[in-house]
């Protein structure tokens, strides 16, 4: 298992057990009977830190990031797909101007 995966599971247990706290917080003040303001300040720093460590594997798990370059070879369409049926010529782009060395007006 890769270790991104492991730790956005682990972020996310931490996120539940945030939630698990403030619920079981909210209840403890309805029988004080006291009004909610915000949660306590360890809810809050369990939030920022399943926060952070959901964004690091979100970042991580995917894998690496290819290339977008034009030139790049790894992009280079090889053939057009056998079945032409779901390909659209007729659609709102008609109306924009086909002229494509257009400057702008200043």
């Amino acid at each position: 298992m890769n270790i991104g995966f492991v730790i956005g599971v682990f972020g996310i247990l931490i996120l539940a057990h945030a939630t698990y706290s403030t619920i079981q917080y909210r209840s403890y003040l309805k029988i004080l009977e006291e009004e909610f303001s915000s949660p306590p300040f360890n809810v809050v720093v369990e939030l920022i830190l399943g926060l952070v460590l959901c964004l690091w594997a979100a970042l991580a798990v995917p894998g690496k990031f290819l290339s977008i370059h034009p030139d790049s070879e790894e992009n280079r369409i090889v053939s057009l797909p056998a079945n032409l049926d779901f390909m659209i010529f007729n659609h709102r782009g008609r109306a924009l101007p086909t002229d494509v060395n257009m400057k702008l007006k200043c």
